[in-house]
């Protein structure tokens, strides 16, 4: 389906990161990048507050289609893990197994800076702008100058992804671009990551392309390219053909 899905937008390739309702499981998600090794990769889940856990980054890679790692810290229980302990050991272990790092961190952006300036080794990248998921339009981009105060930071990065679901406004919702102008202003076109959210987007995943590639007079030409796809294959590790 997600193929589909993909062709019709004029999507080459995705980074799938198994739902979180599944549990911390990626084996669907690992054997539809070994069927499509051409089309799809993975970010993968792990039970960071699993003691066992820890055992696992040295090897993480070896598994074939795997790039690295995605955690949410939205959640009334997953929240405190970047203050009380839980996720420390994740941060140095990251970075001495060269594995990139999803995190999704609304209300938690300004601990950022800290983890990064701590390893500038390890590469992050912060889903959805860090947009808490129950916002929408200004209310949604309130706390957006603490995210561009991580910019200042070279091993961080954000994906600007899920945005429709933030606005509503029909297509092309216009009260988004002066908000993605700011992001790429601040973090330029290596840093800026599009991407969707394809599972919970309000519109056609093709809208979710065009908003990028057709709406946004100011991204064009090579800054374009990094933008939609080139810039996160070199961050993540996974070449281009």
């Amino acid at each position: 389906m997600v193929l589909a899905e993909m062709d019709r937008a004029g999507v080459d390739r995705a980074v799938i990161v198994p739902p979180s309702w599944e549990g911390d499981r990626n084996d669907l998600a690992l054997e539809a990048a070994r069927q499509h090794p051409d089309r799809f990769a993975v970010m993968g889940r792990l039970a960071l507050e699993r003691p066992e856990s820890r055992s696992l980054l040295a090897d993480w890679r070896r598994q074939p289609g795997m790039l690295g790692l995605r955690f949410t810290f939205h959640t009334d229980l997953q929240r405190p893990w970047l203050t009380d302990g839980t996720a420390d050991w994740l941060w140095p272990a990251a970075e001495r197994a060269a594995l990139p790092l999803m995190i999704f961190v609304p209300g938690s952006v300004p601990l950022v800076g800290a983890i990064a300036g701590r390893h500038p080794g390890l590469r992050l990248v912060l889903d959805h702008l860090a947009i808490e998921t129950t916002l929408r339009d200004d209310a949604a981009f309130a706390q957006l100058p603490e995210l561009l105060a991580l910019a200042r930071y070279p091993n961080v990065a954000v994906k600007a992804s899920a945005l429709p679901c933030y606005s509503t406004e029909p297509y092309p919702f216009p009260s988004l671009h002066r908000h993605l102008r700011q992001v790429f202003d601040a973090f330029g076109p290596r840093r800026m990551f599009w991407g969707t959210d394809l599972t919970r987007l309000p519109c056609p995943y093709r809208q979710a392309v065009t908003l990028f590639t057709e709406e946004l007079p100011w991204l064009s030409g090579e800054d374009l390219a990094w933008v939609m796809g080139r810039a996160v294959s070199e961050w993540l590790g996974w070449p281009l053909p």
